[in-house]
């Protein structure tokens, strides 16, 4: 793990058995080490990257993906980005909304969520995750391993 700001989202996540990250491009430390610590991670981005071993990839966009039915890739417990930008908080939590998954991500920065969320301060980090009213599954609580 490069930074305690990882470290801290990988603590987080951990706590769901299996996740998929959006948007992984070409950082997929925080997905190499949620597949580390024994959950299953799926990535996705629009264009093809490598990820580690461990870590299924899947070339999709969530933006086509929230206009359709979304794919068996998205059906985790938790979906998640990170440094998200606000064209695509929308997108990416009604695909989370359609598979009943818990949705969390992070901004670039200065960028301020574009849903209703709850705030998590992680370790250098400020975690999004969309209120438990926008979800149409199970209670929003993280699935304990």
């Amino acid at each position: 793990m490069n930074n305690r700001r990882e470290s801290a989202l990988v603590s987080r996540l951990s706590t769901y058995d299996s996740l998929c990250e959006v948007g992984v491009g070409r950082r997929p430390d925080v997905a190499r080490a949620l597949a580390d610590a024994g959950c299953a991670v799926t990535a996705t981005d629009v264009r093809e990257f490598p990820v580690p071993d461990g870590v299924r990839f899947v070339r999709d966009d969530i933006v086509t993906a929230s206009e359709s039915t979304p794919g068996d890739h998205y059906r985790v417990d938790a979906l998640y980005a990170l440094n998200l930008p606000p064209e695509l908080h929308r997108p990416f939590r009604a695909v989370a909304r359609a598979v009943s998954a818990d949705c969390l991500f992070t901004t670039l920065g200065f960028d301020e969520p574009t849903v209703p969320v709850r705030r998590e301060q992680l370790d250098g980090e400020t975690l999004y995750v969309a209120d438990a009213d926008v979800r149409s599954g199970p209670s929003s609580k993280p699935k304990r391993r």
